[in-house]
């Protein structure tokens, strides 16, 4: 019997081949906005199941990379939205200014440990923003596309993700204000 779908082998070959060489890219980017490897782990595991229900509807020829991406992106905001319900209202209100911790300069030998420690001290959307653009090279338009959001407001959250790096790490940083070329990440 054939129907307007293929074999679920097939489907499954296809499903491998396109979505599953993403798997790592996709667990970094979700250990360095979540911090956790076990949340981390749990929600790439909800990324390929959905991913997997929704393969019918992925164009084969377009970036399935950004596609996954833009499923992280959405189970990334669920996770976040279920964890600020649980907490105080009086978190919530904490200014950005007290989060950020300064430190006088630079070392002269940055570690990926310490980089890594500064950009988890990131506001999450600025996190999120930073890594899509300078680690993962995602094009504004593309990071419009996955957090919902005009290339405006992309570029703004961009710049001020670079800014507060620089703060947190004490210096004004590469003059492109990108981190990715410096580590090598």
């Amino acid at each position: 019997m054939s129907g307007p779908f293929p074999k679920a082998e097939a489907r499954s070959a296809e499903f491998e081949a396109v979505a599953v060489p993403h798997l790592r890219d996709l667990y970094r980017a979700a250990l360095a906005f979540f911090r956790n490897p076990a949340e981390a782990e749990d929600v790439i595991q909800e990324v390929y199941v959905e991913a997997w229900r929704s393969f019918s509807r992925f164009e084969p020829g377009t970036n399935c990379r950004a596609w996954l991406y833009k499923i992280l992106m959405h189970k990334a905001s669920h996770h976040r939205r279920h964890w600020f319900r649980r907490m105080k209202q009086a978190q919530l209100d904490e200014p950005l200014v007290n989060t950020l911790q300064a430190q006088p300069e630079i070392p002269a030998t940055l570690t990926d440990a310490e980089l890594l420690s500064a950009l988890g001290r990131l506001p999450e959307a600025y996190r999120a923003i930073l890594l899509l653009a300078d680690v993962e090279e995602f094009s504004y338009k593309e990071i419009a596309a996955m957090q919902e959001i005009p290339i405006g407001t992309v570029m703004s959250r961009l710049s001020r993700a670079r800014a507060a790096l620089r703060r947190e790490l004490g210096s004004d940083g590469n003059a492109d204000g990108s981190f990715a070329k410096r580590t090598g990440a």
